[in-house]
């Protein structure tokens, strides 16, 4: 499977697993792929632990960072928000709806010493938060970095090139991926809808050939509804150098997604996710759940703008986290996580490196069963 996105990257398999999970990252670099860390919601001495942990379990062998640097989010012309603010900035409104369905749910408090967790949970999205952990990146040994959400700033792909670290990005559409690669990127992820967290409405089949022509020869990892060999093969029938796969690892033996939702994703269909503003205050496709459903209702208020979203409902989603693990509980209806359309196709926890290991057999099978009807098509 060498590429030159594997060429780029120093590794065996073009396989880029993107996991808040320090041990899935680790995990499949050591397989052959490349594993990368989302950090938007670690802090700097988390970040620190983490990376110096994968470094010691990789031996050397390459990772990457995943931020999210969106352009477009409150407080953004002040440079971002501190805490304080974004508490002030909660409306009443959505504060009374959140209250309202934890007591109709009927989920527990929290216990006194965890209350400080409180509404005014952030998210690492603007310069304030993120360059933090930037720095800690690159004093690691990180081999590329990407930007989730929006095309990375021109000072961090300077700083980026003088570590000798790849720039990728993400991009929904067209447009985004264009504006990319004038940005100066190495590598850019074309995400069709059917992927986990956020995500635009164009679906990968669609997305990926139009950004591999029109960013040409910039190469183009596949992402969105990619979780075995035979969508390998169609991503890269489609042009791609690699894929980029998420929601794969969320069932592996290794990954902290929390048991109840596990269960949940392993009894899903392709049909059990949406996509909603519920968790950030940006679209991001996740498992449909009683969370969800309030959400949509007609009289719910408007999800808040990121990072307010994720302040408002930060203390709730951490006391539905603590009891969803009892069945027919509230909490357990509300339970749920960002988790794309393949979430149909995991239906058994297995090792991350077995994941990987199976993706690129059955890359394999789809290859060479390609060829033999080539040839078949020749002889006749």
């Amino acid at each position: 499977m060498q590429t030159r996105v594997s060429e780029m990257l120093g590794v065996e398999f073009p396989i880029l697993a993107f996991s808040h999970c320090r041990d899935v990252v680790a995990a499949v670099t050591n397989a052959g792929g490349f594993g990368v860390l989302g950090a938007v919601a670690h802090t700097p001495e988390q970040l620190e632990i983490d990376l110096g942990w994968i470094e010691e379990q990789t031996k050397g062998r390459p990772y990457g960072l995943d931020l999210l640097l969106p352009t477009k989010y409150a407080g953004a012309d002040e440079g971002g928000l501190d805490r304080d603010t974004i508490r002030q900035l909660l409306p009443a409104e959505q504060q009374e709806f959140v209250d309202d369905i934890l007591r109709r749910y009927q989920v527990p408090e929290l216990p006194d010493d965890l209350s400080v967790f409180g509404r005014g949970g952030a998210l690492s999205i603007s310069p304030k938060g993120y360059e933090p952990l930037l720095d800690i990146a690159f004093a690691h040994k990180i081999s590329l970095i990407a930007s989730a959400l929006g095309p990375p700033p021109p000072w961090l792909i300077e700083r980026a090139h003088g570590s000798s670290v790849v720039v990728a990005a993400l991009a929904g559409t067209r447009v985004h991926a264009e504006r990319h690669k004038a940005a100066g990127v190495d590598l850019i992820v074309a995400q069709g809808t059917e992927a986990g967290g956020h995500t635009g409405e164009i679906s990968t089949m669609v997305l990926v050939p139009e950004v591999v022509d029109a960013v040409a020869p910039t190469p183009v990892l596949a992402a969105g509804g990619i979780g075995n060999g035979r969508q390998i093969a169609a991503a890269m029938a489609l042009g791609a150098q690699g894929v980029w796969c998420g929601s794969v690892w969320l069932t592996t033996e290794e990954a902290e997604t929390m048991p109840a939702v596990k269960e949940k994703f392993l009894a899903a269909t392709s049909r059990d996710t949406v996509r909603s503003r519920s968790l950030t205050g940006k679209p991001a496709r996740m498992l449909r759940s009683a969370w969800t459903d309030e959400w949509e209702r007609d009289d719910a208020p408007d999800p808040l703008p990121m990072p307010l979203q994720t302040a408002l409902v930060a203390e709730a989603q951490v006391r539905i986290a603590r009891t969803a693990s009892t069945e027919g509980s509230g909490a357990n209806e509300l339970a749920n996580y960002f988790v794309g359309q393949v979430v149909g196709q995991l239906d058994r926890v297995k090792p991350a490196r077995q994941v990987v290991l199976d993706m690129v057999t059955e890359y394999v099978d789809a290859i060479e069963r390609l060829a033999s009807q080539l040839e078949a098509a020749a002889g006749s």
